[in-house]
């Protein structure tokens, strides 16, 4: 297969759509595909002028925004490295990702500006301020001088005006050369810099193409509601729109379900992507009610009427969504059942696929006309998925997967990348699932435990459940998800307990402390809204792990 360069497909588009809107902060400024081309033009002089190389690692904390994402294209576009950060991670994340990343310069958001200490980050040669690219800490005259001078640099580099022809970007990288690093978490002791080699990200954005190629066109609009810093926003509500000609918009603000419903009214985008939870709480709050009522479960009952009435609903619903949309392609996390019942008996345009980081993000997808209920599609484009069973189609097995969407591996993890990728070439999701004779593939169970926040945030119960553990009077635990919210299973110490002469209250009482003190040091998404106390051990299997499907 041959491979073409990312990077001069970013370019192509840029020169294409030259004029077209690209990038809107919601009920904010606009910025055009020359817009987008100038401000890329000042960062790479920046760049250049501060001593960055090709390779050298670039990290992004901050809100989804315009600023963001031409910070993004500027770093990819130079040869740099990029290593984007959620930027609801804790300020101790925040450095652990930086400092092992090894990048040298770290552009921050508003909010993240504010938390974050530089003395942390040694190895780091500036911080740059992402709404405006000034320099928030500086340890070289290099990056000082640039940004100091640069529109006096920018002037003589472009005396008359800045034109078409003068974008030309980075394209000597091979298939292999890596693009981008993406933590799975933030913290030391569990994170992997997943390495994403340009031939993913092609990957992702030429299947991207294929599959909605003739519904997207060029100043259609889309909104960004995930983080750019997952792989799963980044790729199909930013890359593949970006180099189609469309026009993002941000949600800089955190997006409420009020926000996106006002946003979908107000935008009408062309393509939704989303998280489960984000659908199912539009269902639960918009629709559910209306047709709960006596006279309308009446009325689905009738079958003459019922599909009338279904039909009626199923418009209500894509109004609540904008209406103007191709299809809404759900995936991140587990669809409710009851929810994906009813949009499939409603007729709603959706589909659920499935992605991992490590395939940036795509791995199994469907067009809502050929999606099969239940299921999360079929193998994408370019790549090969099998079930690692006896019988693939009634016994669970691990999914695999092969393809130029893998990745190269994890950032000074040669270990754990031995486990993940095997001789053949195999990536071993840890996700189990079955396949049926078309090639459908069914998820069974997430043998990686990961939930997923509110706003498509990984969150690692394991990684919560250590801090917790670790806590006064705390012998086990399990985090569990209930709709939105995290809520912390505990068995107490039952000899602390005894030794201490401790009453039930004052064991609970001990346990909100506890509480308060874990949610102190977490991002929002991970903090618990409740503890439960248990009054028995966790089961267990025959290797001691807690049986923690049993608590969910």
């Amino acid at each position: 297969m041959i491979i073409p360069s990312f990077n001069k497909m970013i370019e192509q588009s840029i020169k294409e759509h030259w004029n077209l809107d690209a990038l809107t902060d919601y009920k904010g400024a606009t910025l055009q595909y020359h817009d987008v081309a100038r401000k890329i033009e000042k960062l790479h002089i920046m760049f250049e002028n501060s001593g960055v190389k090709h390779g050298d690692k670039i990290a992004l904390c901050g809100r989804n925004s315009s600023a963001w994402a031409c910070a993004f294209l500027a770093t990819i576009t130079y040869g740099a490295v990029a290593v984007p950060i959620l930027h609801e991670f804790t300020p101790d994340q925040i450095y652990n990702i930086v400092n092992h990343s090894e990048a040298k310069l770290l552009f921050v958001g508003d909010v993240v500006a504010t938390q974050i200490d530089g003395t942390k980050m040694p190895a780091l040669e500036g911080i740059i301020y992402i709404p405006d690219y000034s320099v928030f800490l500086s340890r070289t005259d290099k990056l000082t001088y640039a940004r100091e001078h640069l529109n006096e640099i920018f002037g003589k580099k472009y005396p008359k005006y800045f034109r078409k022809e003068h974008v030309d970007y980075y394209q000597e990288e091979s298939p292999e050369e890596l693009a981008l690093i993406n933590y799975t978490s933030g913290t030391t002791g569990f994170s992997k810099g997943v390495m994403l080699p340009y031939r993913a990200l092609w990957s992702n954005a030429d299947f991207a193409n294929n599959v909605l190629g003739k519904q997207i066109k060029p100043g259609d609009s889309v909104i960004s509601i995930l983080p750019m810093a997952h792989m799963y926003g980044m790729a199909f509500e930013f890359i593949f729109e970006f180099i189609a000609g469309c026009h993002v918009y941000y949600l800089t603000r955190t997006p409420s379900p009020a926000i996106i419903a006002q946003a979908f009214t107000d935008i009408k985008p062309k393509i939704i992507i989303a998280v489960p939870l984000v659908i199912e709480k539009i269902i639960r709050k918009k629709v559910f009610p209306k047709i709960q009522t006596h006279t309308m479960r009446l009325l689905m009952s009738m079958p003459v009427i019922s599909k009338k009435v279904y039909e009626k609903i199923c418009q209500q619903v894509s109004a609540a969504f904008g209406g103007q949309f191709y299809e809404v392609i759900i995936g991140g996390a587990a669809f409710n059942q009851e929810v994906e019942q009813f949009l499939h008996k409603i007729g709603f345009r959706y589909t659920v696929g499935y992605g991992a980081t490590e395939c940036a993000p795509i791995i199994c997808y469907s067009d809502y006309k050929t999606f099969v209920p239940g299921s999360c599609g079929r193998a994408a484009l370019h790549q090969e998925v099998r079930i690692d069973s006896s019988d693939p189609e009634h016994v669970a097995g691990e999914i695999l997967t092969k393809g130029p969407n893998v990745l190269l591996g994890y950032y000074k993890n040669p270990e754990a990348s031995n486990a993940a990728i095997d001789a053949e070439g195999w990536f071993h999701t840890g996700d189990l699932g079955t396949m049926d004779a078309e090639g459908n593939v069914f998820i069974r169970g997430r043998s990686k435990n990961m939930l997923l926040g509110s706003n498509g945030q990984n969150i690692y119960p394991e990684e919560l459940e250590d801090h917790l553990s670790s806590m006064p009077l705390v012998c086990e635990s399990v985090i569990v998800q209930r709709g939105d919210k995290l809520v912390g299973l505990i068995y107490p110490d039952p000899d602390e307990v005894a030794t201490m002469g401790l009453s039930p209250d004052e064991v609970a009482t001990l346990m909100e402390q506890n509480r308060q003190t874990f949610n102190a040091t977490m991002p929002p998404y991970s903090r618990l809204s409740a503890i439960e106390i248990q009054d028995s051990e966790f089961e267990k299997t025959p290797k001691k792990s807690i049986k923690r499907y049993l608590y969910k």
